[in-house]
């Protein structure tokens, strides 16, 4: 058991039962050890990350981060957003849920470690797979000093800007989204990057 994530279950004001119920079946995977990552109970294989529980307003769910090469013949997990490119979870809304699937639950785990076991990969997207905006295409034609200061950037920082850039509906909108970052792209900073002020 790991101290933290015991203090996370004793904390835990919702989803307590459910939490417990979800530890409990993914610790009797005795090839699993108990971790703590981003504030959550991680389960792990050989110190690679397996599954993870959490907890939302509306459910509580078990995160596999390889999910999407789980066979999934259920049809049961959920990709959280469309831009999660590996996790898949399995949500819950009570006590009742999580017991009616307990022996599915405990495949999808075993199946998670046979495809951490075979070293199987997850194909994320590169940058070339992101589109460029036809407004930031224009700039970065006629910018030299952009270009270049664009694709020195790191891929996941590039891919960070396209994806801001192009989540924007209107052209007005991403005009000014590329013209907030614009002097950042030349420091070289990525979106979430901070500006550090020497004094």
């Amino acid at each position: 058991m790991n101290t933290d994530a015991e203090i996370f279950f004793e904390n835990a004001k919702k989803w307590n039962h459910e939490f417990d119920l979800l530890r409990e079946i993914i610790l009797e995977n005795k090839l699993l050890e108990e971790d703590f990552k981003w504030m959550h109970p991680c389960y792990t294989f050989q110190g690679k990350n397996i599954v993870l529980i959490h907890g939302f307003k509306e459910y509580c769910a078990l995160l596999f981060h390889k999910g999407v090469l789980l066979k999934d013949a259920a049809n049961i997990l959920i990709q959280q957003t469309e831009n999660v490119q590996s996790a898949r979870q399995l949500r819950f809304k009570n006590l009742t849920e999580i017991e009616e699937i307990k022996s599915l639950i405990k495949s999808y785990i075993r199946e998670a470690i046979e495809i951490e076991k075979s070293g199987e990969k997850v194909a994320m997207k590169t940058v070339k797979d992101y589109s460029v905006p036809e407004e930031f295409k224009q700039i970065l034609d006629s910018d030299i000093d952009l270009n270049k200061a664009f694709y020195s950037l790191t891929p996941g920082r590039q891919k960070a800007y396209l994806f801001h850039f192009s989540q924007a509906k209107q052209s007005k909108t991403r005009e000014a989204r590329i013209k907030k970052y614009f002097q950042k792209i030349l420091d070289g900073k990525g979106i979430d990057d901070q500006n550090f002020k020497i004094f």
